[in-house]
């Protein structure tokens, strides 16, 4: 496995590469990640993962400088994992000069779920990974599911820009109390842990009142928000969505998402539970 560090010899080392698979990262990596890597080996070409701490996805107060950087780490679970190529470049490389430009999101993104709570944040997301795949130039690129509202910006960016590279979607790993694997679960204090599976669990509970035939979406999502704020969380989200859309549920929806963002103490926590469902009445 090659690790480069620099936009020229990342482009002189995939000269000539067909079917490459990208895997964008911000590093501090688990297993979920590492089965990223194993989605994107599917596709018989060079598999490439950038670990990269994007500044411009962090607001004013966010953790841009104690996020862990573990770039050893990374690489010893990457190659492992049977990647070819890491790119591993610091922000002076990824942004030589001042970032003026930069991919404007729709207010539907921007203003919703977690961009509400995060301004700038999916702006900045698009920009670092329409560069980066400027730079890798992928057939296929992976991305997990935990982040479903980053997934489904990056699915439009690519359609609305005619890209020619595949977006794959690898599933969300769960600890055995379901927890969703992040890079920021290694925040959380020995009982914050103990608490952090709360949040998928009411999150499935809302899928399975659905599957039973409730329809009070809404309600549904209020008291998991009661639940958890009572439970001492900070809840800046829980709703229930069109998995295609992200809209609110309408009666042609044929899958839903419940999507909920939380603060446990220092760390905030993601999570979604996809449904199928058939028409509402």
């Amino acid at each position: 496995m090659r690790i480069l560090h620099g936009a020229a010899e990342l482009r002189a080392a995939l000269a000539g590469a067909s079917r490459t698979a990208f895997v964008p990262t911000m590093g501090n990596l688990h297993a979920g990640h590492v089965s990223l890597i194993e989605l994107a080996k599917r596709h018989r070409g060079p598999v490439v993962a950038s670990v990269f701490v994007n500044p411009l996805q962090f607001g004013v107060g966010e953790d841009f400088e104690r996020y862990p950087r573990t770039l050893a780490a990374d690489c010893e679970k990457l190659a492992a994992a049977g990647c070819d190529l890491v790119f591993a470049p610091d922000v002076a490389e990824m942004y030589p000069v001042p970032q003026t430009f930069a991919v404007q999101v729709p207010d539907s993104v921007a203003n919703d779920l977690c961009g509400a709570f995060r301004p700038g944040h999916f702006s900045g997301v698009a920009t670092v990974v329409l560069k980066l795949f400027n730079l890798v130039q992928p057939r296929v690129a992976v991305f997990g599911s935990k982040d479903f509202q980053q997934l489904m910006l990056i699915r439009d960016m690519v359609r609305q820009f005619n890209l020619p590279i595949e977006i794959l979607a690898g599933a969300t790993l769960r600890e055995a109390d379901g927890l969703a694997l992040s890079s920021r679960n290694g925040y959380l204090s020995a009982a914050e842990r103990l608490q952090a599976p709360q949040l998928h669990h009411e999150l499935a509970a809302i899928v399975a009142a659905i599957r039973t035939g409730e329809r009070g979406f809404e309600a549904l999502a209020a008291s998991a928000r009661r639940r958890l704020n009572m439970a001492g969380w900070r809840v800046d989200y829980v709703a229930v969505r069109d998995a295609g859309t992200l809209a609110a549920p309408a009666p042609d929806s044929t899958s839903l998402v419940v999507l909920g963002a939380a603060w446990l103490g220092k760390t905030r926590l993601i999570d979604n539970v996809e449904t199928p469902l058939g028409k509402l009445p």
